[in-house]
C-alpha cells in the first residue's frame, strides 16, 4: 500500500516540515552531483555504524571498516546519529521517505508547534538509532536515511489521527486501485510489515552483519513516536476563521 494523501486538516504552515524535506532533497542532490562514490564515502563517514559505538563503549578505540582499522572517538560514534538522518542511499530512498514525511509530518507539526516538532523528529531518529544498535551491535555497515525519524512521525499520527482517511494506492493482483483507508489500517499494516521483516532479518543474519533495510530502526522510531507524542506539550490551538 502506498499512501497518496490524507484528509486530516491543519491550521498552520508547516515550515519545519518544509525545511526537512528541502534539506534532505538538497543534500542528496549535492552528493549525487559530486564526484564518483561521494554518496558512499559520506555514508561511511556520516552514517550511523553500530560497531563504532560498541568499540567506544568497550574501550577498543578502533574499528575495522573497508579493510582498514580506523580510530573511534565519541564524535565519530555519536554525531552520525544526527547526520545519518539527512543522508540517503538512492533517489527512490529519499523520494519515498520525503513523500511519507510530506503526507504525515504537517499534521504533527500543527499539533506540536514548530520548535517542539523539530525536537520530536530528532528524538524519534534517536530512538530509531538505539533500536537499530540493540539488534546490530557488531555491524560495520553504515545506516543512513530519515526513515526512523519519519517512522516516529507516523507513530504519532496513528495516535492523534487514527480515523483520518488516507488515499492509498493498493495493488490487486495485476491491477491497482485507489482506496480511502483509515490511518490506523494504513499505518498499522506498515508497522506489522516492518516488525515481521525485522524478525525475519534477525533470524536470517543471526550473529552477522545484515545489509539492506534497517527494519528495527523503523520499529524503534515508530514506537518512540507513539510513546512520546502525548509527553510533548501541544501548541495553543488556532482555528480557521469561517465567517460570521
Amino acid at each position: 500500500m502506498i499512501p497518496i494523501r490524507d484528509d486530516a486538516p491543519r491550521f498552520t504552515t508547516p515550515y519545519v516540515n518544509y525545511f526537512l524535506v528541502a534539506a534532505n532533497l538538497a543534500i542528496y542532490l549535492l552528493l549525487w552531483l559530486g564526484v564518483q562514490g561521494t554518496v558512499e564515502k559520506f555514508a561511511f563517514q556520516f552514517g550511523f555504524v553500530p560497531e563504532k559505538v560498541s568499540a567506544l563503549l568497550s574501550g577498543a578505540g578502533y574499528v575495522q571498516m573497508q579493510g582498514q582499522w580506523m580510530p573511534v572517538n565519541a564524535a565519530s560514534a555519536f554525531i552520525p546519529v544526527l547526520t545519518s538522518m539527512f543522508l540517503h542511499a538512492s533517489w527512490l530512498h529519499v523520494i519515498f521517505n520525503m513523500w511519507a514525511l510530506w503526507i504525515f509530518g504537517d499534521n504533527i507539526e500543527d499539533y506540536l508547534g514548530h520548535f517542539h516538532y523539530l525536537i520530536f523528529y530528532l528524538l524519534s531518529g534517536l530512538g530509531a538509532a538505539i533500536a537499530h544498535y540493540l539488534f546490530n551491535m557488531n555491524s560495520t555497515i553504515p545506516t543512513v536515511g530519515a526513515s526512523g525519524a519519519i517512522a516516529g512521525v507516523m507513530g504519532a499520527y496513528l495516535v492523534l489521527y487514527p480515523s483520518a482517511r488516507v488515499l492509498t494506492l493498493v495493488p490487486l493482483f495485476v491491477f491497482v486501485t485507489f482506496i480511502r483507508l483509515p490511518a490506523w489500517l494504513v499505518l498499522g499494516f506498515w508497522f506489522v510489515v516492518q516488525f515481521l521483516s525485522g524478525a525475519a532479518t534477525s533470524m536470517a543474519y543471526s550473529g552477522r552483519s545484515a545489509g539492506g533495510v534497517a527494519f528495527w530502526a523503523h520499529i524503534g522510531g515508530f514506537l518512540a513516536g507513539v510513546f512520546m507524542i502525548k509527553l510533548f506539550p501541544t501548541r495553543p490551538r488556532r482555528y480557521r476563521f469561517t465567517g460570521w
